[in-house]
């Protein structure tokens, strides 16, 4: 099977075609530098997203934190996750990069602030 795909990986955006066999990407064509191969084998077989939400904040000078994983979490576990990260609510002051979830759903990813906030 082939899957054609569109490199993010770099400002080139190169076009893309992986020839998949068995679940293993075989062969990746139009890429200009590696990290378009290694984009198409992580992208076709088990791609990977940055997950960026607010969650709950009390004492906070809003009332919502943005938060992001510290790196990709599986595509396919983020409504899992972001079901996880509705009920989550933390006291302020926070820092950005504390953690509000470690190793979220046991992917070994956590979930941190993505900016401070002070206490009012």
């Amino acid at each position: 099977m082939e899957k054609e795909l569109i490199c993010v990986n770099c400002p080139m955006g190169c076009r893309l075609t992986a020839v998949i066999e068995n679940d293993t990407v075989v062969s990746v064509s139009g890429n200009r530098c590696p990290k378009g191969k290694a984009y198409a084998e992580t992208e076709c077989i088990r791609p990977e997203r940055i997950l960026t939400t607010t969650v709950r904040i009390m004492g906070g000078i809003h009332r919502v934190l943005p938060v992001i994983s510290e790196r990709e979490l599986p595509l396919d576990r983020i409504f899992e996750a972001m079901e996880v990260l509705r009920t989550v609510q933390v006291q302020a002051p926070v820092a950005v990069g504390d953690v509000v979830v470690p190793d979220i759903l046991g992917t070994g990813v956590s979930i941190v602030a993505a900016r401070s906030m002070e206490a009012v």
